[in-house]
């Protein structure tokens, strides 16, 4: 039986066979393609979840491979998953997208992520609920809003997201509950919605 180490949904083995696909990948960038398999809807379902426009979204997430093979040599393992490495790369190109006004930052969550969600507020999950949380989410600033989106509505471990952002653990653990205690003070405020 192999165990999965829950933290990053990988087992020994699952990391053991990525690195050698990176090690031949380095080699040559051909040999990229099974990284690309394994990550591609991965990557995109993280880009689409943060723009309403599919088209947009796969140009985003091709750019995030083509920087990914032509930067592939520089790669270093840190004892994450390829995935925080591409996270990483597709921040930078959705800023990037962000910038150039092609996009509008929006955020693609499901009813279940919501129900699930609110279970930190220990509230009853109803349609006022969802639009305070809404309401209150829109307020957050940009990282605020990623951290809450990468720890709560994708589970990434707090590893993971330090290396996403280029932070250390301990920082994302920190920052991460700041800005759930910024969201709290906003859904909890008085408004008329």
């Amino acid at each position: 039986m192999r165990s999965i180490n829950p933290i990053y949904h990988h087992s020994d083995q699952m990391l053991n066979q990525e690195m050698e696909w990176i090690i031949s990948a380095k080699q040559d960038p051909k040999n990229f393609a099974p990284l690309y398999e394994k990550y591609h809807e991965q990557i995109f379902r993280y880009v689409y979840q943060r723009m309403d426009d599919k088209h947009l979204a796969y140009d985003v997430t091709s750019q995030v491979f083509l920087k990914a093979i032509k930067n592939i040599g520089r790669y270093e393992y840190r004892g994450v998953p390829l995935a925080s490495w591409l996270y990483r790369i597709a921040k930078s190109e959705l800023n990037q997208a962000f910038r150039d006004s092609r996009a509008k930052r929006t955020i693609n969550i499901d009813s279940t992520q919501v129900a699930t969600f609110m279970e930190v507020f220990e509230e009853e999950t109803n349609s006022i609920n969802k639009k305070r949380l809404f309401h209150a989410l829109s307020q957050l600033n940009g990282l605020d809003l990623q951290l809450i989106e990468l720890r709560y509505f994708e589970d990434r471990a707090y590893k993971e997201i330090g290396e996403i952002l280029d932070i250390k653990e301990n920082n994302a653990k920190v920052k991460t509950f700041r800005a759930l205690e910024k969201l709290k003070k906003l859904f909890n405020k008085k408004s008329r919605l």
